[in-house]
């Protein structure tokens, strides 16, 4: 029996974010290059894409590129961004016709004009899907995003079109990239690392952290599935004690 079977469905997390690590060391095992993991890692975020989709998750935001890997030697960058082209170009039909919505955030002037071009097409192209809204986070650091939304902030007191004493969370969370989503609820992270590397830093405040052993390439919907029913297993408090929740929970039945 699949694991799908004993997910509640009425409790599905709104929003999954993902960190995707762990290809480089599945190349390495075996024996191939770097650029080769990152080719079959595409592989996975079809098949994860596809089952968020089926189950009815309403958020994905997977983590694919962050500021700090333009670091990486050009060779891979490069690869890198050609890989992101051609799967763009090629995944646009699917997307469409599995209803899924794409977007980007991340500090996108950074990417290679082919790059920014696919991206804007297939944004465009996508942009009337009502199903999955599938966030891309590409040249992404939470560090760069909390800097940018504080300028902002700061391009509109100086403006008067906002007063200082005013600026409260929800004013942040407004000039966030992700200000049109849901916080994350789940946050899955593959390859055994223990950390969320420099990603929705804000926004994960009070999501559930989940970490695998699992390399990127090798993580399927089963492993998606254990995720979410590992996530539903967990009692979310917010600050409150466990009573308090439970009476919550009697009072709404």
């Amino acid at each position: 029996m699949s694991q799908k079977d004993k997910i509640n469905i009425q409790q599905l997390p709104k929003h999954i974010a993902i960190i995707m690590d762990g290809n480089g060391r599945w190349a390495k095992e075996k024996g191939e290059d770097r650029l080769f993991g990152h080719l079959n890692g595409v592989e996975s975020v079809r098949n994860i894409v596809e089952g968020a989709a089926e189950l009815g998750i309403q958020n994905l935001t997977l983590y694919a590129f962050s500021t700090e890997n333009w670091d990486r030697p050009e060779y891979e960058v490069t690869g890198l961004m050609e890989l992101l082209v051609e799967t763009i170009r090629k995944e646009v039909p699917t997307l469409n016709k599995n209803n899924i919505r794409l977007h980007v955030i991340g500090d996108i002037s950074m990417l290679p004009a082919m790059a920014k071009k696919e991206l804007d097409e297939a944004i465009n192209e996508t942009s009337t899907n009502t199903g999955l809204n599938l966030i891309m986070a590409l040249s992404y650091s939470s560090r760069w995003e909390i800097a940018h939304a504080v300028k902002k902030i700061a391009e509109d007191v100086k403006q008067n079109k906002l007063q200082p004493g005013d600026i409260t969370q929800q004013t942040i969370q407004q000039y966030l990239c992700t200000s049109q989503f849901p916080d994350p609820e789940l946050m899955i992270r593959t390859s055994g690392e223990y950390r969320i590397s420099n990603f929705l830093l804000y926004q994960l405040a009070y999501a559930e952290l989940y970490f695998t052993n699992t390399l990127w390439p090798d993580f399927r919907k089963e492993n998606l599935y254990e995720a979410i029913l590992d996530y539903q297993n967990r009692e979310r408090r917010f600050g409150k004690t466990s009573e308090q929740i439970k009476q919550e929970e009697i009072t709404k039945s």
